[in-house]
């Protein structure tokens, strides 16, 4: 388990999770009671057992037959609808919580910025909101309503014994405390291994992921053996996690079996001597014996509840260690919404240091923008210039001076408005699965299909998307399988455009294309920068060549570069 996983009690665990049952809970509470009502019927079903074997197979009155045994079929058909009833409606409600349950958690993680996720294994990530989530919906709602059942239909078929013998039925209850001490050894056992069991599945589904998503670099370096010893060796110790705690599970059956027979003959036995004494019947006897097969069935679900509530609450561990990460940029509380900027950017004696850095970053940065200016940043990889874009979108707040938006700070500005007012082009274009269409759209909630059309013109994606077999509606997988990479860009270009935000940073727009790529994306790019307040972060000649001023990041600082030759200014006409 990680270091960093808190351990919970189980009543820790239901309080911070039950209030998410609220808008269901009268529905929970309706499953509860015709499943409660269901033990009823079988309690009542052994009492007509019982009357049955009295009055009609020890006499062998025929006619004595007919009433106990039309009780007995209603009774059953009454039970069986209570039970379709009661465990749809829990079922219902059970979902509707994983439901809600899922999207708190990734609406969560949503909040947490990119650095949060480049120090923990995607797979790992994907683990806990699935199957996690549903170890806690199993803990807090399912199992809660079992839980209640199997408390309600022991004390009904207590209820009855005491009311047949109940000499015999303070006998048959010894067994209750020996169920109780061999559940407790068992759970604190199966919690131990659940919790080294959780961590190893998700070091599995993060192999997994790593290896699909690095498929082409494990191919090229033949390195599908590796590869395959490494899901090897983590499926053994898995392997081995999983069969301890069948191994537990196979060892409480068998004993919790023989302690209920031992039980049972006890029982029997003082049953029959009663009998001898004129003190009970043999319907009695009967009755009491369907009694005990009964309520030891409650009683076993109870110790198994108890142990699947153990391991479940390693599982809900790991989803509070996700709820419980502080977003490291959060609104502040006076924080006001931009509506569109006009696009003054400047930066004011910034200084940045990473967490865990020996050297600061940036120190004492200050640059000014203008308004529908575009200024390329340059400069020797990892001096800082990247640093820059991160502290623009608030992936980072800087550790000195101030970010400014139109004179605002940056601070002040909710994220939502502030990053609406800023588009981003970065070097490695991420797509999602799905249509052209959905990918250039992204850029903009409710964006018409006439303005996917016209931002891909503009990027000049229109006449290779055109003659895709299904144009804007082909789908491209996650790394937009089937394009080229300058095509990719020119679709994010596209997206950039349709965000039609005032201000625009290009991280090393062209970094991963070639030549002939580089200058076909000169033209969109500079359509793209027309009128916005531009921060270009680039090494490639042909794109300082089109900005209006060039910056140098070394050592920390920002200096001023020689501005471009025979540049047209922003204000110019657009770069054709």
């Amino acid at each position: 388990m990680d270091s960093t996983t808190p351990v919970l009690s189980t009543r820790a665990v239901f309080r911070r999770f039950w209030p998410l049952t609220r808008t269901d809970r009268r529905w929970l509470a309706a499953g509860s009671l015709l499943l409660i009502g269901a033990a009823a019927c079988d309690s009542v079903a052994v009492a007509m057992f019982g009357t049955i074997v009295d009055s009609s197979l020890k006499a062998g009155d025929l006619a004595a037959f007919w009433l106990p045994a039309g009780i007995w079929a209603g009774v059953a058909v009454t039970s069986g609808l209570l039970v379709f009833g009661g465990e749809y409606l829990v079922a219902r409600s059970a979902e509707r919580f994983l439901l809600r349950l899922r999207t708190k958690v990734f609406g969560h993680v949503q909040t947490l910025t990119p650095d949060f996720f480049q120090r923990r294994r995607l797979g790992d990530l994907i683990a806990r909101l699935t199957d996690d989530v549903d170890t806690v919906e199993r803990f807090v709602s399912t199992g809660l309503v079992q839980l209640v059942t199997a408390l309600f239909g022991v004390a009904f078929f207590a209820g009855y014994a005491l009311l047949l013998n109940w000499q015999l039925a303070l006998a048959a209850f010894v067994v209750a405390p020996i169920f109780a001490v061999i559940t407790r050894r068992f759970a604190r056992r199966v919690n131990e291994r659940s919790r080294e069991q959780r961590a190893l599945n998700g070091d599995i589904t993060a192999l997994l992921e790593e290896n699909l998503a690095n498929v082409t670099v494990v191919q090229a370096y033949n390195r599908q053996e590796t590869e395959e010893k490494r899901l090897l060796t983590a499926g053994t110790r898995m392997l081995r996690a999983n069969v301890s705690i069948a191994r537990l599970g196979a060892c409480y059956t068998p004993v919790v079996q023989i302690t209920e027979t031992a039980c049972v003959l006890g029982v029997i036995a003082l049953g029959t001597w009663e009998v001898a004494a004129g003190r009970l019947s043999l319907g009695g006897v009967l009755a009491f014996a369907a009694i005990l097969a009964s309520i030891y069935g409650p009683l076993r679900q109870l110790g198994q509840l108890r142990v699947m509530i153990s391991a479940a609450t390693t599982g809900s561990e790991r989803i509070v260690e996700l709820l419980d990460a502080e977003p490291a940029i959060t609104d502040s509380p006076d924080a006001v919404s931009m509506h569109r900027a006009v696009g003054q950017l400047s930066l004011c004696s910034v200084g940045f240091t990473y967490p865990d850095a020996e050297r600061p970053t940036l120190v004492q940065c200050t640059v000014d923008v203008r308004p529908g200016e575009l200024v390329a940043i340059t400069g020797a990889s990892g001096a800082g210039k990247s640093t820059i874009a991160k502290l623009l979108l608030r992936f980072h707040d800087p550790d000195a001076g101030t970010i400014r938006l139109d004179g605002i700070d940056v601070r002040r500005l909710t994220l939502e408005s502030l990053r609406r007012n800023i588009a981003l082009v970065q070097q490695e274009t991420l797509m999602f699965h799905g249509t052209i269409r959905d990918n250039i759209a992204y850029g903009r909630d409710g964006a018409a299909d006439h303005d996917v059309v016209q931002a891909a013109i503009n990027a000049d994606a229109h006449g290779f998307v055109s003659e895709l077999p299904d144009g804007y509606d082909t789908v491209i997988g996650q790394h937009g399988h089937g394009l080229s990479g300058g095509q990719r860009q020119r679709i994010a270009i596209a997206r950039a455009m349709v965000a039609n935000a005032p201000v625009l940073v290009l991280d090393e727009p062209t970094a991963s294309l070639d030549g002939e790529a580089v200058d076909r994306l000169v033209g969109p790019l500079r359509r793209l920068t027309t009128g916005r307040t531009t921060i270009m972060i680039t090494h490639d000649p042909r794109l300082t060549a089109i900005a209006d001023r060039v910056l140098t990041v070394a050592g920390g600082h920002v200096t001023p570069g020689d501005a471009p030759v025979g540049v047209t200014g922003a204000s110019g006409p657009p770069w054709r």
